[in-house]
């Protein structure tokens, strides 16, 4: 049987890049595997373990979104360096993506996490999301769109756009 803690990798991953914040995300794992470990008789055998805990882990997300006033402070504003460098320019364009991640709305941000970072079909993040596969694909384009614009911004340079 797969074992919930094989799975932590990618659920800290995802939750650091939903929240924002390194103890809010490792409070939202530990939330996540809390509520699929009570309930595991809920989990079908067969299907995919890492799906249902990213499932959980939405749910309790939306929920938590729901209930905070003021969104998450940006990432660049928390002390700390990334978790990974690979070289000084890829930090630089590492700290300017969380920057620009944390402008998105979280439903953008969710959908572009799940589909750009965790490689999941459009199908299973509309499953996930609990939202139809061409919302996923809007929140996606408009995301991918608005991240563009964002780091044109940040670069200093003006977005070219298309006259028609």
């Amino acid at each position: 049987m797969d074992r919930l803690e094989n799975h932590l990798p990618r659920l800290r991953r995802y939750a650091r890049a939903l929240t924002g914040d390194r103890h809010a995300a490792d409070d939202l794992v530990q939330d996540t595997l809390e509520r699929g470990w009570s309930r595991l008789a809920l989990w079908r055998p067969g299907s995919r373990l890492d799906a249902w805990l990213l499932a959980i882990m939405h749910n309790l997300f939306v929920n938590q979104y729901r209930r905070q006033a003021p969104p998450a402070a940006p990432l660049d504003d928390l002390p700390g360096e990334p978790a990974v460098r690979a070289a000084q320019g890829d930090g630089l364009a590492v700290r300017d993506l969380d920057r620009v991640l944390a402008q998105l709305p979280p439903e953008q941000r969710e959908v572009l996490l799940l589909v750009a970072l965790e490689e999941r079909p459009y199908a299973e993040v509309a499953r996930l999301t609990g939202v139809p596969v061409g919302t996923v694909m809007s929140r996606l384009s408009r995301a991918r769109e608005k991240l563009r614009l964002l780091l044109a911004e940040e670069s200093g340079r003006a977005a070219l756009r298309v006259v028609k």
